[in-house]
This record gives C-alpha cells, sequence and structure tokens, in this order.
C-alpha cells in the first residue's frame, strides 16, 4: 500500500480529463460527507510535469477546492510507473466499489476504453460489460458507445427519463440535428418508455412518407403550437403532439375522423350518449355508448336513438 500525501491542490491539474468518467455528479452529498466527516478515502495522483494527474478523486478534489481546502490527502503514483490503461482500470475498480457508475459514465467509460486506450472491443464485451453488469455482446457494446457520442442534452434526458436501451438505438440513427431537434419537441412532454417509442415511431414513418428530415417533421407549426401553449399540463400536450403526428402520419385516417366527427355534430345527440366509430375505421359497425340515473332519462335516451334511424347523417356513417 502506498504511503498517504498532503498534495496542494493548486499543484493538482483539474482540466486533464484522461481517466474521468463522470457525468452529472451529485457533489452536494459528497460535500456534507466531507464536512461533517471529513475526507475519507485519499484520491490517486500520477506525478507529471510540473503538478499532478487526476487518476481517481474528481468529485472529491472539486468539492475539496469548493471548501475551500488547500491540500488533499493522496496516494501518488510515479509516472511510469503504471501505463494509463492500468491506471484508467484502476480509478474503475475503485470507483465502483465506492459510488457506481450511472448508464452515461459507463457509456464514456467503455468509448474511452475502445477509442482512447485501444483495447480490442472483444476483451472489451468479455471483460469490462460484464464489469458494469451488462450483457456480454456486441450489440450492448454498441448500444453505450453509440450513447457516448450524443449530444449532452440527450445524454441527460437519458438519465433522468431512464430511456432504454431500445430507444438509445433508435436516437442514435438520427443525425445530431434531428437528435437537437426531437429533443426540443420531447423535453417539455411527458413520456414513459412506451409513449417516447411510440412517439420516435410515428416520427420516423412519418419521416419516411413524407420525404422529410424528422427535424422538419418535429418543427412543424401545429406541433410548435401545441407546445406553446402554457395552460397545458405535460401530459396534455404529450396527448396533443401524439394526435398530431397520427394525423401527419395517417392523412387519410385523419380525414375520415374529421369527416366522422362532423356527422356525429348533426346528429344532435344529447351528451349521455356517445357514438364510435371501428378502431382506424377497420369495419362498418358503430358502438353507441349511454349512461343514465333515473328512468326518465332511460326513456329520453331510448326515444333519442330510436329517432336516429330516420337521419340521413345516421345512415351515412355506416359507409363512411
Amino acid at each position: 500500500m502506498k504511503p498517504i500525501q498532503s498534495i496542494p491542490l493548486q499543484e493538482i491539474d483539474v482540466l486533464d480529463e484522461t481517466f474521468s468518467v463522470n457525468y452529472l455528479p451529485d457533489l452536494q452529498k459528497l460535500r456534507s460527507s466531507i464536512e461533517e466527516a471529513g475526507l475519507i478515502q485519499p484520491v490517486h495522483l500520477r506525478k507529471k510535469l510540473g503538478g499532478y494527474q487526476i487518476i481517481c478523486g474528481f468529485r472529491r478534489i472539486s468539492v475539496m477546492k469548493a471548501l475551500g481546502k488547500s491540500e488533499i490527502e493522496s496516494s501518488v503514483f510515479e509516472e511510469k510507473e503504471m501505463d494509463e490503461f492500468q491506471l484508467f482500470s484502476l480509478s474503475l475498480h475503485e470507483n465502483l466499489t465506492t459510488r457506481g457508475f450511472n448508464a452515461v459514465e459507463e457509456a464514456i467509460a467503455l468509448d474511452k476504453l475502445i477509442h482512447r486506450f485501444e483495447i480490442d472491443p472483444a476483451m472489451v464485451i468479455k471483460t469490462f460489460l460484464p464489469f458494469f453488469s451488462l450483457e456480454p455482446n456486441e450489440k450492448i457494446l454498441n448500444t453505450y458507445l453509440s450513447l457516448a457520442r450524443m449530444e449532452d442534452e440527450i445524454k441527460t434526458y437519458v438519465l433522468k427519463e431512464e430511456v432504454s436501451r431500445g430507444n438509445i438505438r433508435r436516437l442514435s440513427a438520427l443525425t445530431p440535428d434531428d437528435r437537437m431537434a426531437l429533443f426540443s419537441l420531447i423535453s417539455p412532454l411527458k413520456l414513459g418508455e412506451n409513449r417516447l417509442r411510440e412517439l420516435l415511431t410515428l416520427l420516423e414513418e412519418t419521416s419516411r412518407r413524407n420525404h422529410a428530415r424528422v427535424k422538419e417533421i418535429a418543427g412543424r407549426p401545429e406541433l410548435q403550437a401545441v407546445l406553446s401553449q402554457k395552460e397545458l399540463t405535460p401530459s396534455q400536450k404529450t396527448d396533443r403532439v401524439r394526435k398530431v403526428l397520427t394525423d401527419l402520419r395517417y392523412p387519410k385516417l385523419n380525414q375520415l375522423e374529421k369527416a366522422f366527427e362532423e356527422k356525429r355534430k348533426d346528429l344532435n345527440l344529447p351528451s349521455n350518449i356517445s357514438l364510435h366509430h371501428p378502431p382506424f375505421f377497420e369495419g362498418k359497425g358503430l358502438k353507441i355508448e349511454f349512461q343514465f340515473e333515473s328512468m326518465e332519462e332511460y326513456q329520453s335516451i331510448l326515444a333519442a336513438l330510436s329517432g336516429l334511424m330516420d337521419k340521413e347523417e345516421f345512415r351515412e356513417m355506416f359507409g363512411t
């Protein structure tokens, strides 16, 4: 075990992120711990020309500087004592035991292993995916590598909304411009995993159908009008955005919906009677639903339903 040294914070290069995988660190919890109990675990540093390079302890060093400390307890490696891959592995193992990693940090680590430290992808799959409790296969590796290269706004959204790997892959298939346009559309909404998948599908299919970029679809005035309505809740905006995208994806269905709604209004049905067409207008049948609280209401409903037979709009609905 290396002896612990007190190293001046001003001699540590905090801009050198060779071994860092931090993304959206929660420093407040760490700060509270250090204020209350002091620094429990020393940081790992490597000597370099003119100072020290951080191997492990970026968060602790940041907090100690914020607290006005001048020194930090450190375990120091000589410059040539270990190669960079070995030091990075040391950092990953220490962080795994002390705090763990979020999905974006796992993605950054895997990306560095392959593109910075030039570790063979087969070794990364065999050794490091299980290290992060991920299934050891190429598809999983490629999913996380794609996440590492995405824009910070998308990475943050993935963490905040706990986006699935399947939807991460769909996001990765988009261009950066399309992803950012999509982010502007979905960030004000309340989307669960299934709704996000549904909106991505509608956007992709509408883009192909109209030979238009996703950013062109996401930027359409009718969608932006929904987002600008401050009186709507995120859930209400989600429902309306979904309706607009469905109409864009299925224009014929939209026309049928409008024609059916016009005829339904012309029937002047009482508010306690509702009339529905088959899903996607597949079939000729209609469904009538009603509710009542008294025999008088029931008789009124029967009279209204009986009168439908004489209305031309009602007969036309069977051919809508």
